[in-house]
């Protein structure tokens, strides 16, 4: 008898999403873009990753203060919570604003201003604190979430103006893993400036705003725009046609990237409260170090990530769909272990950062490589807006569900996750080669 042929199992990845390059996007080997490789570069992701960090540093300084501030100035916990929420709401809601300004007139025009924003009420939120005034640090932090709108979402959209094709996922990488590196550092800074008086955070933050600014003004060479920006009318139909074509994917981006924060944060809140109590009593920088352990796994995948992906959709939808399967599988077994062992609940909270590592570059690289450059600004600011949020909800949220029980929170961001997994799964689809 003639054996039978086994038959091979093929497995292909279809695309809905319309990646085609604008001739903007197809001169990656100009002169101009030749020139991107030395030392000017170098410089250039310097700045553009100062903006992220210092974003960070100015909330994620602050976490490790909340159960001081609460004690110091006679707050419940979920005052002391809107500290975080406050500054990410008004973000999130003046984000949309400053996306269309920098696309209007200039990246640079409206991240020089948001910084000098952001640094000076830091300062009055230094103030306040030093006159014991709840009322003030709130007021300032609000100001300080309208300065951060034009921050980091606009120098997202500076990347992917200021590179193409391998250099702008890794430009774009990079900032998430600024970013992610900020929140690895932040806990630690904000534990050791609080040996020194528990708010000087507040103070020592506008120092570092200040070295972003001086990056941002002089190392920062905006491209000029090819043509006049579109009347505000005819901005907000464009916008409105990019989200009925490739709506579906979009949303589940923003959704899956704001999940992504919300769970960030939401756990940096949970571990910076029960590490201070039984049965472990982890105070000072030693929290603050181990609130950075699973910031680092994040971090460190993060770059790797922007790093290898360069502009292939097939293998972003196969990190995508890894990291939201890690988050999953990590959350849910917290469900069991995180009252048992410190070391198995870290190290599956670390897990979970890394499936976030993995994610967000790809979410970024797709956003901002999916849209032409004059639309960029508002697009990559919807998804940032949705992040802030996402940031925003989480510390309130955590702290509602840690009054009722501490299970709840790991099996609410456990669905969240696989909710994100099934939604992914079906509506994000890259393929090819994005953005040309």
């Amino acid at each position: 008898m003639e054996k039978a042929k086994p038959k091979k199992l093929r497995i292909t990845f279809e695309s809905d999403i319309d990646y085609s390059a604008s001739k903007e996007e197809q001169a990656t080997d100009s002169p101009k873009a030749a020139e991107k490789g030395g030392k000017g570069v170098i410089w250039e992701f310097i700045a553009i990753a100062s903006v992220p960090l210092v974003l960070v540093l100015g909330n994620s300084m602050l976490v490790p203060i909340l159960p001081d501030m609460q004690k110091r100035l006679g707050i419940s916990q979920f005052q002391s919570s809107l500290v975080i929420t406050l500054f990410s709401v008004t973000a999130g809601l003046v984000i949309p604003i400053a996306g269309y300004l920098s696309d209007r007139f200039s990246r640079k025009a409206i991240m020089i201003p948001s910084l000098i924003i952001y640094g000076g009420a830091g300062i009055l939120a230094g103030l306040g604190a030093l006159w014991n005034s709840y009322t003030v640090i709130i007021i300032a932090r609000a100001i300080q979430g309208m300065g951060a709108a034009g921050t980091a979402p606009i120098a997202m959209a500076l990347a992917g103006d200021l590179y193409k094709a391998g250099m702008e996922s890794k430009a774009l990488g990079l900032t998430e893993a600024s970013n992610g590196a900020g929140k690895v550092v932040s806990p630690i800074l904000g534990s050791l400036l609080a040996l020194i008086v528990w708010y000087a955070a507040f103070f020592a933050f506008p120092f570092f705003c200040l070295l972003s600014l001086l990056a941002v003004m002089f190392l920062l060479k905006e491209p000029k725009k090819e043509q006049a920006p579109p009347k505000l009318g005819e901005y907000l139909r464009n916008i409105g046609a990019i989200l009925k074509q490739k709506g579906r994917w979009l949303i589940t981006s923003f959704f899956a990237g704001s999940m992504a924060l919300f769970v960030l944060f939401g756990v940096l809140f949970y571990l910076s409260d029960i590490l201070e109590v039984a049965p472990y009593h982890i105070d000072g920088v030693m929290k603050g170090l181990v609130l950075a352990i699973p910031l680092l796994g994040m971090v460190v995948t993060s770059y790797t990530t922007g790093s290898l992906i360069k502009k292939n959709g097939t293998l972003m939808r196969w990190l995508i769909n890894i990291g939201l399967v890690l988050m999953t599988v990590s959350l849910g077994l917290c469900i069991l272990f995180y009252n048992k062992s410190i070391y198995v609940f870290i190290g599956l909270l670390t897990l979970s950062s890394v499936g976030t590592g993995l994610l967000l570059p790809c979410l970024n690289t797709m956003i901002t490589g999916s849209v032409e450059r004059e639309q960029r600004g508002m697009i990559t600011s919807l998804y940032s807006s949705l992040r802030f949020l996402g940031v925003a909800f989480g510390p309130p949220l955590f702290g509602w569900m840690m009054d009722k029980s501490h299970q709840i929170v790991f099996i609410t961001v456990t669905s969240l996750s696989l909710l994100t997994l099934v939604l992914a799964f079906f509506f994000i689809k890259p393929q090819g080669k994005i953005g040309g």
